[in-house]
């Protein structure tokens, strides 16, 4: 794995001959109660342990209990930053807790939940822990915009590399109980282009499906455009903050929300060589799934 800035949210991940997969994971709140931390650790464990690469599409962390913050709750807040310095001690305790894993983390953008303390407490979190981390553990890790691009380029057989385009967005408004985002895939085609992904979290649900365009592109081999079926792969990642719990009380059983899924996706790249009308041609075929664990 190699990763690259080409600018604030542009990326570059250029992945080898054996490597196919990127861990897609988003909406942790690593530091709420409700956060599954046991799940988590074995997500990113297994990541560790099969050389996954990983990314984080914003809400790393929850940020609440800021002192004026009206979303505060004196129940959602762990001892270890429960002190006079909050902020500060989120940031280190994560830094402690997340070092293992940052030779697998990637880009980490931001969510409502950072950008709203860059709001109102007028300090980037998120930027800290990045730079703290890197510089603890000399790391490489980049922090993304609330959207933005990587290009993933993915080496096949015979020296031949193949790029896709993944666009990611934190996500926005509610995910409805009935359709659970399938609105906001839909609207992402509408305003994306040429992307080969999409993934978004946000709304706490997790999901995927492929949708197909009729296209044209041109073909260097033949120095000829030809007609092609462009395969866009779309996903949604769930939540590690569960808020659900028996269904008792609380805002989130309040406001009418469901028990929500837990964990991220695992995206595959599959690279294929075929031959048709006498010559050779690649593709790389991509899908997602959940966590095996």
């Amino acid at each position: 794995m190699k990763l690259s800035k080409v600018s604030r949210n542009l990326h570059t991940l250029e992945l080898g001959k054996e490597e196919s997969n990127l861990a897609i994971i988003s909406d942790l709140h690593w530091d709420n109660p409700k956060c599954d931390r046991v799940m988590l650790k074995r997500h990113l464990d297994y990541c560790l342990e099969n050389e996954i690469p990983v990314m984080i599409v914003g809400d790393t962390f929850c940020l609440m209990q800021g002192r004026g913050d009206r979303r505060g709750n004196k129940s959602d807040i762990l001892p270890e930053h429960n002190n006079a310095k909050y902020l500060d001690s989120v940031v280190d305790t994560a830094v402690e807790w997340f070092s293992p894993y940052a030779s697998i983390l990637t880009v980490i953008g931001y969510g409502n939940h950072e950008t709203g303390i860059i709001k109102y407490q007028e300090t980037d979190l998120l930027q800290r822990f990045v730079d703290l981390m890197n510089y603890k553990n000399k790391s490489n890790i980049f922090t993304g915009g609330y959207g933005g691009w990587i290009i993933i380029k993915k080496e096949l057989k015979g020296n031949t590399t193949m790029s896709k385009l993944l666009k990611y967005f934190h996500g926005s408004s509610g995910g409805g109980i009935v359709t659970r985002g399938a609105i906001n895939l839909t609207r992402a085609l509408e305003i994306y282009e040429n992307m080969d992904i999409f993934v978004m979290g946000h709304i706490h649900e997790n999901s995927c499906r492929n949708d197909v365009r009729d296209s044209v592109q041109y073909n260097t081999g033949k120095r000829n455009y030809e007609l092609i079926q462009k395969q866009i792969h779309l996903a949604i990642t769930g939540t590690y903050k569960e808020e659900y719990v028996d269904g008792f009380g609380g805002w989130h059983v309040e406001r009418g929300a469901p028990v929500k899924p837990l964990g991220g996706r695992i995206l595959t790249l599959t690279g294929r060589r075929y031959r048709q009308e006498d010559s050779d041609h690649y593709e790389v075929l991509i899908d997602s799934h959940k966590f095996p664990l």
